[in-house]
């Protein structure tokens, strides 16, 4: 087999393109194809690419770059594409988190479910699907791995309008999961190891967890317990920002009841309604969702430019790249599904019979082999009550969004606002969404004002 090109659109990712350079210079598999960088804003590709240059040159890389702010310039010949771009993403979240807390929805990431995920769907979908047309026109065999949140929203968008492509999508939030669960209970993350979680992207739940037979829930619970006493010593939650504000109390309290762990903490506590701050006994002892910081956000951006720019002018070392990054999520798995490894990952796909009471086609993270044919998801059973309930909610959610941003359908759109597990009143849902729409109209479009 050649050695695989690899185009990456959105290359000024600064959760992406690092490790993406890392892992194709140091991959066996893929140092002798070729990596492509995309982004439409030319001097953040030019700082990508003068790194990649660096890096290649350090390690005496046989890679090939090829670097261009149109994708139509490098998708001829591609084996591979990752989707991972947003447009002025952390204003954007900003706007959709303090203006929905007007009306009662808090938001602590703002960018998969509630009204900040259906924006932003709005905001990247509509590139996606041009970025699909041309890679449907250009290299219509290439693996299409979408890297956008909301990943569900789009994963299920691109299997419903661009059937005929392979695609699935991806998130990193468990991606080093079992190495955790390991080392929580002190065994070996071999194949004795049985980590079953299920759900929809960044609303999933440890359904079973044993080594040799042995069940590890009681461990992993009793590791929350003593964690959530930790955090709650500590009394003020607010150093560990929005996403990770009393995440311990939060899965314990989760887990007693539905009785199961949600293993991405800091995005599930968002898809739930039970942290919004609405209860009127004041008997809750977890404090509402704190809010999405955009100065936070942008605060790491500027640092990790600095960084970038530090390597370019040789401020830092080129050498210090090698120790400071690893393997990414997406080019883990190309390398995987290149080097027939052999290897399984926490992949957002269709079900397929994973899960045996929801239908064929739900759009779930399912632990999955995979190759070059694709994702194939382990077999995990049923999807508790209740939890599914919740799921197939959320499912609905995505689904309506992606189909009402496709067909530009404002009614459409308003049937998906009020069907998001965090809504709770017609008219207020009314006019957050007018509102959200002006105040990002130019990122939209004028096709959704009223």
């Amino acid at each position: 087999m050649s050695s695989p090109k690899v185009v990456v659109i959105g290359a000024g990712s600064l959760f992406f393109g690092r490790k993406a350079i890392w892992q194709m210079v140091h991959s066996e598999h893929l140092q002798n194809g070729t990596l492509a960088l995309v982004d439409i804003d030319e001097t953040r590709l030019n700082k990508m690419a003068d790194l990649a240059k660096k890096v290649i040159a350090h390690n005496n890389s046989p890679l090939k770059l090829e670097a261009s702010t149109d994708r139509r310039d490098v998708l001829k010949g591609a084996d591979f594409v990752i989707l991972s771009f947003a447009y002025n993403n952390a204003i954007n979240r900003g706007i959709d988190c303090d203006v929905s807390a007007k009306y009662g929805i808090r938001m602590c990431s703002g960018d998969t479910i509630g009204p900040g995920g259906i924006m932003r769907t709005m905001r990247e979908f509509p590139v996606i699907l041009d970025a699909a047309k041309d890679i449907q026109d250009l290299c219509p065999e290439a693996w299409v791995i979408n890297y956008i949140n909301p990943t569900s929203v789009h994963g299920i968008g691109l299997r419903r309008f661009f059937p005929k492509l392979k695609t699935f999508a991806l998130c990193d939030a468990q991606y080093n999961l079992r190495n955790s669960v390991a080392k929580a209970c002190s065994v070996e993350n071999d194949d004795k190891l049985t980590v079953h979680t299920a759900g929809v992207n960044h609303f999933t739940w440890m359904l079973k967890a044993d080594y040799d037979g042995k069940d590890l829930i009681p461990q992993l619970v009793k590791e929350k317990q003593d964690l959530a006493e930790d955090e709650a010593a500590k009394k003020d939650n607010v150093y560990a920002g929005s996403k990770g504000a009393f995440n311990h109390a939060i899965g314990l309290q989760l887990y007693e009841t539905m009785g199961y762990l949600p293993t991405v903490i800091g995005h599930t506590k968002e898809y739930v309604r039970f942290y919004q701050g609405l209860g009127v006994t004041g008997t809750d002892t977890i404090p509402s969702l704190q809010l999405f910081s955009v100065p936070t956000r942008l605060k790491w951006t500027n640092e990790v430019w600095q960084r970038v720019d530090d390597y370019n002018s040789g401020k830092v070392a080129i050498s210090e790249f090698d120790t400071e990054f690893g393997p990414d999520p997406a080019t883990d798995m190309i390398e995987a599904m290149w080097g027939n490894m052999g290897k399984s990952f926490f992949i957002n796909t269709d079900n397929n019979g994973a899960i045996t009471n929801m239908s064929d086609d739900a759009f779930l993270e399912l632990y999955c082999d995979l190759s070059m044919e694709g994702p194939k998801p382990h077999k995990v059973g049923e999807m508790p009550r209740g939890i599914r309930g919740m799921c197939e909610t959320i499912l609905d959610t995505h689904e309506l969004t992606a189909q009402a941003v496709h067909d530009k359908d404002r009614n459409l759109l308003r049937r998906a606002f009020l069907t998001d597990p965090l809504t709770n009143s017609i008219g207020d849902t009314e006019l957050l969404m007018d509102e959200l729409i002006e105040k990002e109209l130019d990122v939209v479009g004028e096709h959704w004002k009223r």
